[in-house]
């Protein structure tokens, strides 16, 4: 039973399940469907503030009350940061319990490049399209929003060309 719980994987049926359990939970206590990048954006953010920086003149906080109320919050008071952190330290929970925790060598400088370069095309993606795959796909589908069929047909696209192109230039 541990070993098909704890240590196995998951189907995706069960996968899909939990997650549309959890997420339909979470929209009933905190009246917001699942997000990331934003709590990611408020992060930069800070840390540009405590460096003296000005984000708050940036037009992503300055024409919106609630992001411009999520900026005047600190790290352990934003409910969307507690979010990211939550997810994180339960995904390292969960490898932790799996024993599956490893810590992979790198394997040539085309690894570091391609991961950075995902990276930044990635994050600026998500700026871009006003959220991630959670956001922008996975809480936008079950809201009804034609944004979301948009969104995760668009990156199903993109996924298929940046793939194509990591094996053809990079690996």
């Amino acid at each position: 039973m541990k070993q098909k719980i704890i240590i196995g994987p998951w189907s995706y049926l069960t996968g899909a399940i939990l997650l549309a359990i959890l997420n339909t939970l979470l929209f009933a206590v905190m009246h917001t469907p699942w997000q990331i990048t934003t709590a990611i954006t408020y992060w930069a953010a800070w840390i540009l503030k405590f460096f003296g920086g000005t984000p708050e003149n940036w037009h992503y906080f300055a024409n919106s009350a609630s992001r411009s109320e999520g900026l005047s919050q600190h790290f352990l008071s934003n409910n969307l940061s507690l979010m990211n952190l939550g997810v994180i330290l339960g995904a390292l929970l969960a490898v932790l319990i799996a024993s599956q925790f490893r810590v992979k060598k790198i394997k040539s400088p085309k690894q570091i490049i391609a991961a950075l370069l995902g990276g930044i095309i990635m994050g600026y993606g998500t700026r871009i399209a006003l959220g991630c795959n959670i956001g922008a796909f996975f809480s936008a589908i079950p809201s009804l929003s034609l944004s979301g069929w948009v969104w995760g047909i668009s990156a199903f696209i993109g996924a298929w060309i940046g793939s194509k192109l990591l094996i053809k230039y990079l690996l």
